[in-house]
């Protein structure tokens, strides 16, 4: 019950996949342990795909599980790399002074490009199964396990994802046990991937399960790649710190959006928002400032990344002589919704307009 309550309770809808999980915990022993998956959806329509095993079999294991899986997710929301995730989460690992470690992939997909940056710490590596049927154990140079050298390197790892490809990630507990070595499971791993049928993902990932020497927990997490049916359109612009940048990034604006025939009205509110979210920035930050512009779906999404973390505050009150504090009432009048998101030591305030 504790192990269940750590874990996600449903995975997301992913645009151009779908992710499946399972856990199972041991048959023999105390039925708690440190397994754990994890889907997280980043902006850009990325994903970042967790398998993990914390040591040992424990309510102390299991918690810090829960410990080690919050922290990828905070570390993954602030857009940092994959190897600065992982090697953020050693640290902390270290910090925490426990006598346990934890063994961790970490895997990120772009689900417009179809790629993905694999990161291993002391894990099995990702099985990939190719629209074909043919499989393939996506090796690659692995970092130690969390939370045993302070300054450890995590080296990314590239992998190239077509429609129909699956991406397979399991614990050792699925693929190791006294009686069989860890190569030869990972290979009857990519054997029982081939032969399935990726079209039934709950299926594959129940099938996989079906033969588990079950001395270990094991965690399973399946997702195919599908593709996106629409893709997004994108314009970005760096803003210079000139008197006239907020008319640049208008003009900027502008041109965009006729280029992708957006009405009019809607364009009106559009350069609104732009004008004011750049403004905030250039007045209230340092350091560079980018707007990006992504239509999709009928929805336009105007994004400001700063070198700032603080939050625009929306004031709660304005008297008549107040010289600033509207650009963020503005924003949120004329946008469908609006808010911020950590990015890097800095922080993105975007907004979204509906178009239909």
């Amino acid at each position: 019950m504790l192990q269940r309550q750590l874990l996600p309770r449903r995975l997301p809808k992913l645009p151009g996949a779908v992710a499946v999980a399972r856990y199972l915990p041991a048959t023999a022993g105390l039925e708690v342990g440190g397994d754990w998956y994890d889907v997280i959806p980043l902006p850009d329509n990325h994903v970042a795909l967790v398998i993990g095993d914390v040591q040992g079999h424990s309510t102390g294991a299991a918690t810090l599980m829960g410990q080690m899986r919050t922290a990828l997710r905070a570390y993954a929301a602030e857009r940092h790399p994959p190897d600065v995730v992982v090697s953020h989460a050693n640290r902390l690992l270290m910090e925490l002074e426990t006598d346990l470690f934890a063994t961790c992939c970490y895997v990120e997909v772009d689900l417009e490009a179809g790629t993905a940056w694999c990161v291993r710490a002391g894990h099995p590596p990702p099985v990939l199964r190719h629209p074909d049927g043919a499989t393939e154990i996506a090796e690659s140079d692995g970092g130690p396990p969390l939370g045993v050298v302070t300054q450890a390197d995590f080296p990314m790892t590239p992998l190239r994802l077509v429609p129909g490809t699956v991406i397979a990630l399991t614990t050792d507990g699925l693929v190791e046990s006294a009686a069989m070595d860890i190569d030869t499971g990972m290979d009857r791993l990519a054997h029982e991937l081939s032969v399935s049928d990726p079209a039934h993902l709950g299926l594959v990932a129940d099938a996989l399960l079906g033969n588990a020497h079950r001395g270990d927990d094991v965690a399973l997490l399946l997702m195919r790649y599908d593709g996106m049916a629409v893709q997004p359109l994108r314009e970005g612009w760096t803003v210079w710190r000139v008197p006239e940048a907020a008319r640049h990034a208008r003009r900027f604006t502008r041109r965009s959006l006729r280029g992708w025939e957006v009405p009019a009205d809607a364009m009106d509110a559009a350069l609104l928002v732009v004008s004011e979210l750049v403004t905030n920035a250039l007045v209230h930050t340092d350091g560079p400032v980018r707007l990006d512009l992504m239509l999709v779906n009928h929805r336009l999404r105007v994004s400001v990344t700063d070198a700032s973390p603080r939050t625009p505050v929306k004031p709660t009150s304005l008297g008549w002589e107040a010289t600033g504090g509207r650009g963020i009432l503005l924003v949120e009048a004329v946008s469908d919704t609006w808010g911020t998101l950590p990015v890097s030591g800095g922080k993105q305030v975007w907004s979204e307009l509906s178009l239909g």
